[in-house]
């Protein structure tokens, strides 16, 4: 054993989130949704109107992918994962929630619900966007 292996990292053992990581991803998500808010104000979307989510998640392996995907499906969300067009080592798990309220409360809840569901999948929730002129 060398001198400084303790400086050396240790095996995640094909882990992709850390809980390091998942808490640091956390809470940028939940300092970056006010943020993403207040645009949708500005664009006079108000606390009451309901905009279904896009999200995302990326993981290491297609297994976590699925098994990610077949949960989020289980909120009646629409879901599709698949290879990530822009890193061919990674995966992304994507689609639509169903129409909830744009109340800053909800949306943070909503938020850190998706945090929590990715980390017990190792997968890291990429956050998410919409489109306020819905239908």
């Amino acid at each position: 054993m060398g001198l400084f292996d303790f400086l050396k990292p240790k095996s995640n053992n094909g882990q992709f989130v850390s809980e390091t990581a998942f808490n640091s991803n956390r809470e940028k998500q939940m300092q970056m949704t006010p943020q993403t808010l207040d645009q949708l104000r500005k664009l006079n979307v108000t606390a009451d109107k309901e905009l279904k989510l896009e999200y995302f998640f990326y993981t290491n392996t297609a297994d976590k992918a699925e098994q990610l995907a077949t949960e989020i499906g289980k909120l009646n969300y629409t879901v599709q994962h698949g290879v990530s067009a822009g890193d061919k080592k990674l995966f992304i798990v994507t689609g639509w929630t169903t129409k909830m309220k744009m109340a800053d409360e909800v949306v943070k809840q909503w938020t850190k619900q998706m945090c929590e569901i990715g980390y017990k999948f190792d997968c890291e929730f990429d956050g998410w966007g919409t489109e306020p002129d819905q239908e």
